[in-house]
């Protein structure tokens, strides 16, 4: 077990030095400069504050040179500051992660429970059109674009209903969000089990359940769904990432002020320290998530303990 952690571990600082790398070569590669947008218009720029600006942020520098210092910098939890607030990027990223990270639970908490139920509804139900319909709604809800959901949310529950605030930090403010994220993530959870679901009751102690009079609802619950679960565990980290990235969309739409806000304001304004503090975290939480449900393999299906 040490080993599989020490190599997973290892497999998860390559990806976080891949993205760091390819954030920084990325930045470099896009024409705008950073200190020009944060002075103002190009007609209002003054050459001497720019090279004084450039040399204070040390972009005067050769590209690696700054790649050097930032990433020894960087491993030691410290990505420096802001070129447009002047703060520490470690400072801006606290403040701002809790607000996500409550929107990215609630909507995990919504999104998988409801995945699995549209599974189980679709194996366990004897009738063919709406066993055809449940396995539908993953690719209808996966077509909905996330911005016109929340559009959408915001119409009928806020502006029409006004059950619900059209933005706001508090849990009531949490819920339209939440649920704008859940619903396409739903898809994904619901998509995967549906599938090992179905392998599964074509299995030989499915037949062997039913034939000792087990019910078609205690096969899919006991038996068939333990061991269809692990793929849908295994998109457990990858939601995360995506729910982390569909923030972006969702903050946005709802006025949150969340990481993805500040992931939109850092790209916008070139704001590389931000970016890249950003790029590392997500990326380490995620693989941190994978490497987590790796090791609860073996506690839900007994076929990979050792």
């Amino acid at each position: 077990m040490r080993r599989f952690v020490l190599r997973r571990a290892g497999q998860a600082a390559v990806v976080v030095l891949a993205a760091y790398t390819l954030t920084f070569a990325a930045f470099h590669l896009l024409p705008a400069d950073p200190v020009r947008i944060m002075i103002g218009p190009e007609n209002a720029v003054d050459e001497a504050r720019v090279a004084a600006l450039r040399a204070e942020f040390g972009l005067d520098r050769p590209a690696w040179v700054r790649y050097a210092d930032g990433l020894w910098h960087a491993l030691r939890g410290d990505f420096g500051t802001s070129f447009q607030t002047g703060r520490g990027v470690g400072a801006t990223i606290a403040d701002a992660a809790p607000r996500t990270l409550a929107l990215a639970g609630a909507a995990l908490l919504l999104a998988v429970p409801l995945g699995f139920v549209i599974a189980w509804l679709a194996a366990h139900t004897g009738r063919p059109w709406l066993r055809r319909l449940l396995g539908g709604l993953p690719g209808l809800s996966l077509s909905m674009p996330t911005f016109w959901l929340g559009l959408v949310l915001l119409q009928v529950f806020s502006f029409g209903l006004r059950l619900f605030p059209a933005r706001g930090d508090g849990p009531a403010g949490l819920v339209l969000p939440a649920v704008t994220l859940a619903v396409p993530s739903s898809a994904f959870v619901a998509q995967v089990l549906s599938v090992r679901l179905l392998a599964e009751m074509r299995q030989p102690y499915v037949s062997t359940a039913r034939a000792k009079g087990a019910s078609v609802a205690r096969v899919v619950s006991v038996h068939a769904l333990r061991n269809a679960a692990m793929p849908a565990l295994t998109m457990v980290a990858l939601l995360a990432g995506w729910l982390l990235s569909g923030s972006v969309v969702v903050e946005t739409v709802f006025a949150r002020n969340g990481l993805g806000r500040l992931v939109e304001t850092a790209v916008t304004t070139r704001d590389l320290p931000v970016l890249q503090g950003l790029v590392v975290v997500t990326t380490a939480l995620v693989t941190v998530l994978a490497l987590a449900v790796d090791l609860l393999h073996p506690l839900v299906d007994p076929r990979e303990r050792g």
